[in-house]
């Protein structure tokens, strides 16, 4: 199996539950087991709302959800300004703080999360989790377990 959405949505912030709704309701469908689709939508929020905040100009953001057997695949690109992503989320946040803790966030929510800008060039947050089915699901039937 392999799933590819794509998504290039307005600089709004009414887009951010659009693509959460959209990689939640695919994730279902297939079988994805709630704690790793709640884990991915909280992650992928994370990262569409740093494209809101801290893009600068542009009129339009990309999202990209890639599913097969094993994982999950989001790519959040927007064309803004964008920063130093080696000193972005090297240290830990305040846990009191109202902001700066989404990187932190997005970190512990998945398996891997890879920030990837150019000045004047823009920002792709790329993160990866590894999938777990439910017993039944789309997967499993096309992949049953091996018997002992």
């Amino acid at each position: 199996m392999r799933i590819i959405l794509a998504l290039s949505l307005p600089r709004d912030e009414r887009t951010i539950p659009v693509s959460r709704h959209i990689a939640v309701n695919a994730m279902v469908e297939v079988g994805v087991i709630e704690d790793c689709v709640q884990d991915i939508a909280v992650a992928l929020t994370e990262a569409c709302t740093n494209v809101l905040k801290h893009s600068g100009p542009g009129d339009e953001f990309e999202v990209s959800l890639e599913l097969d057997d094993d994982q999950c695949v989001i790519r959040v690109v927007d064309t803004g300004r964008g920063f130093d992503s080696d000193a972005v989320g090297a240290g830990h946040a305040d846990t009191s703080a109202e902001q700066g803790r989404g990187v932190e966030l997005m970190r512990a929510f998945v398996d891997s999360v890879r920030l990837i800008s150019k000045p004047e060039a823009g920002t792709i947050v790329h993160l990866e989790k590894a999938l777990d089915f439910e017993d039944g699901s789309f997967v499993h039937r096309r992949h049953p377990a091996p018997s002992a």
